[in-house]
């Protein structure tokens, strides 16, 4: 079953659906894969399901066995110059959705969010996830809650000593130039969970995957 390709048909998938086929999904399994058989998955669930002999459209078959292996937990993130390294590392360690922080430092303020989706969707039928992650629309920092949400401390790189993980649905990570003592303040005021990422100063996106290991919702 692991050779078969995985196609993202849209949350409103259903058994005995007929969808139609975009151009470049047909292109892909009649084409470069060379058969038609294939998993359609959305909204959670995978089916079996095939390409029309027109290639035109999807024909959607029963359900399988395989679950979800998505979390339930919300990734806010400033956006950076390789935050389509970040979306890709972020769906396929589960994330749930996407939100896009604005913090002072922030300096990627052009994010093509069209192309963002494209690449969360590739990463989802990759990882064998049933779903893809939402990408919120973006909100400044001072607009969050921060109570009770965790965040990459990049103090502990510095002698703190914060804890490894925490137990929350919300985690957030700065940018490149990290969070702004303005920022830090807001975040220890509000009784956020600054969690240790190591000793090491980490790639804005390569924090953000590891913050999502570190967190638990149980």
């Amino acid at each position: 079953m692991k050779n078969i390709p995985r196609i993202f048909v849209g949350d409103d998938v259903t058994p005995g659906a007929v969808m139609p086929a975009p151009r470049d999904a047909a292109h892909y399994l009649s084409r470069v894969m060379r058969r038609r058989d294939f998993l359609a998955f959305g909204a959670g669930a995978e089916y079996n399901a095939v390409l029309s002999d027109d290639d035109k459209t999807f024909i959607i078959g029963d359900k399988t066995a395989h679950s979800d292996p998505s979390g339930n937990v919300t990734l806010m993130f400033a956006p950076i110059k390789r935050t389509d390294d970040l979306i890709n590392m972020a769906t396929q360690m589960g994330a749930a959705a996407l939100q896009p922080v604005i913090t002072e430092r922030t300096v990627a303020s052009h994010t093509n969010w069209a192309r963002m989706r494209k690449i969360a969707v590739e990463a989802a039928e990759q990882s064998n996830r049933n779903s893809v992650p939402e990408i919120l629309p973006p909100v400044s920092f001072t607009d969050l809650d921060l109570a009770g949400i965790a965040f990459a401390d990049e103090r502990a790189a510095h002698g703190a000593t914060p804890p490894v993980r925490a137990r929350t649905s919300r985690v957030l990570v700065g940018p490149e130039g990290g969070f702004s003592p303005a920022e830090f303040a807001a975040l220890d005021a509000a009784g956020a969970h600054g969690i240790s990422l190591g000793t090491t100063i980490l790639r804005a996106e390569l924090a953000a995957a590891v913050a999502l290991s570190r967190i638990t919702t149980e």
